[in-house]
C-alpha cells in the first residue's frame, strides 16, 4: 500500500489514475468493514463520479490540488450534502444534510475523494467507539480479545481503519 503522498504524487503526474487508487481503498474496505464495523456507509457511486473527474482534470492538465485522488474518510459526525450523517445515533438514522461541512469542502477543492462516513462514539461523546449505536468499531486485535488496542483519542472508526491497513 502507498503512502498518501505518493498516491497523490502518482495521480497528479499521470502515473495511476484517481480511480485506480480509489479502487484500491474500496475493495480493502470491502473485505475488512463486515468484521470491523469501521464504516457506517460507503458511498462507492460518489466516489468513483468525484475520482473519474480528477482523472479528467489530470488528463486536461489542470491543477486536481494538494489532494489529488487520495480516498478519505469523514466521520459520521461531518456533514457531506445529501449523504447520509447520522453522528452514530439513531435518532438521526435516515437524514441526509442539504450542505457539507466546510472541512468536507476544503477536503473536495483540494482533489480529496471522499470515500464513506466512518463509526464513532455517540454524537462523538467519548473516545473509544464502544457507544456507537450500530455497534463498537474493532481492530484486529481487539477482534483477538485485547482491549489494549482501542485507538482513543476521539479516533474511534478511522483509527480502526488505519490499524487495518496492511503494512
Amino acid at each position: 500500500m502507498k503512502s498518501v503522498r505518493q498516491n497523490r504524487l502518482d495521480v497528479q503526474h499521470g502515473d495511476a489514475s484517481a480511480l485506480s487508487v480509489l479502487e484500491e481503498s474500496l475493495a480493502r474496505i470491502r473485505a475488512r468493514n463486515e468484521e470491523l464495523n469501521v464504516f457506517l456507509y460507503v458511498d462507492e457511486e460518489g466516489a468513483r463520479a468525484a475520482a473519474n473527474a480528477i482523472d479528467e482534470r489530470v488528463a486536461r492538465g489542470e491543477n486536481v490540488g494538494a489532494l489529488a485522488g487520495v480516498p478519505v474518510a469523514l466521520k459520521d459526525n461531518l456533514c457531506q450534502t445529501n449523504i447520509p450523517t447520522t453522528c452514530s445515533s439513531k435518532i438521526l438514522e435516515g437524514w441526509r444534510p442539504p450542505y457539507s461541512a466546510t472541512v468536507v469542502d476544503r477536503l473536495v477543492v483540494a482533489g480529496a475523494v471522499p470515500v464513506g462516513k466512518t463509526n464513532l462514539d455517540e454524537f462523538a461523546m467519548g473516545s473509544s467507539t464502544e457507544n456507537s449505536a450500530f455497534g463498537p468499531t474493532e481492530t484486529p486485535s481487539t477482534r483477538r480479545g485485547s482491549r489494549a488496542a482501542r485507538p482513543g483519542l476521539g479516533r474511534g472508526g478511522g483509527g480502526r481503519h488505519d490499524a487495518a491497513r496492511p503494512r
